[in-house]
């Protein structure tokens, strides 16, 4: 059975968001792409108070100097498409304030037919809480697990009550809801983010970094589900960020996924053979010049990784 494909929504410098979003999710979802996908960088720090991912000297990439509202160019492709699922990978819960994202999060699936998913994470950028949080940086865990009991309050039967640290909500009718629940998907990587993702999301969202270090982080991760008895399976939406280019990537040190439209399918083979993902999000989005290349791409990708099998 072929693995679902989706897309990376255009969100950055290059394109004009207006027009480029709906009409890349509508040739996404002509195309056969099953899922519509956003991501979250609220600025872009000069100079930086620390590397990416707070890797020390690691530089932010051009393409984060602008990024279009995830939650927008959402609703931007849910007005263009009918079929098509909507994520985010991921939303950075902290920026938010809970009881508003999940009301946000519930209109727009009810808005698309139920067609959303919520992927978030706690962030790692001390810049992007400085200019936005509504938690400090050393509560993020505890923000975030608060975050999935306002969505689980919110998104459930009324009349809605919650009562914690950065939230509260007195008993009140809170609408519309979702069409249906909601999958929360988590990335993990830590011992006690594997304990939240088994105890209380849908899906895991890893970016696939090579086919053997996925395979281990999911081992991991099941080793962990059977140790605290989770008996319903866990989904694997693993994204995929990839920097496509006309011709093979001729060098010894090609990452993953980078390279032409042949060696980022042979890639999508070998972490397929791994047997964890349940779906794969490309993202082509940083590499392209434009809406019509963004487009052109993802069919010529989703057509040669339908032919090898994916």
């Amino acid at each position: 059975m072929a693995i679902p494909l989706g897309l990376g929504l255009p969100q950055m410098k290059q394109y004009a968001i207006g027009r480029d979003v709906p009409a890349v999710a509508r040739a996404a979802e002509e195309t056969g792409f099953e899922s519509l996908w956003v991501f979250e960088r609220i600025l872009f720090p000069e100079p930086a108070t620390q590397g990416l991912y707070g890797v020390p000297g690691l530089p932010w990439p051009d393409q984060y100097r602008s990024v279009a509202d995830p939650l927008v160019t959402l609703t931007l492709a849910a007005g263009a498409t009918g079929r098509a699922q909507l994520g985010t990978s991921v939303l950075v819960a902290p920026l938010h304030v809970p009881f508003q994202l999940a009301r946000s999060l519930a209109t727009l699936d009810a808005a698309s037919g139920g067609r959303v998913a919520a992927g978030v994470g706690t962030g790692w950028s001390s810049d992007e809480y400085a200019a936005a949080a509504v938690a400090p940086f050393d509560r993020r865990g505890a923000f975030l697990d608060e975050l999935l009991d306002v969505f689980q309050a919110v998104w459930g039967p009324d009349p809605v009550s919650y009562a914690g640290e950065f939230t509260t909500i007195a008993p009140a009718e809170v609408g519309p809801k979702p069409v249906r629940p909601i999958p929360v998907l988590l990335p993990a990587g830590g011992p006690r983010a594997i304990r939240r993702l088994v105890d209380r999301a849908d899906g895991w969202m890893p970016v696939a970094l090579g086919a053997r270090a996925l395979a281990d982080d999911w081992r991991k991760i099941q080793d962990t589900a059977a140790g605290r008895g989770r008996d319903r399976p866990l989904t694997a939406t693993v994204r995929v960020n990839a920097a496509h280019s006309a011709q093979p990537y001729a060098g010894g040190d090609r990452k993953p996924f980078q390279g032409s439209t042949g060696q980022i399918v042979e890639d999508l083979v070998a972490h397929a053979e791994t047997g964890v993902a349940t779906e794969f999000l490309l993202d082509l989005q940083g590499t392209m010049r434009d809406a019509r290349e963004l487009t052109d791409v993802a069919a010529e990708v989703y057509a040669a990784a339908r032919a090898a099998g994916i």
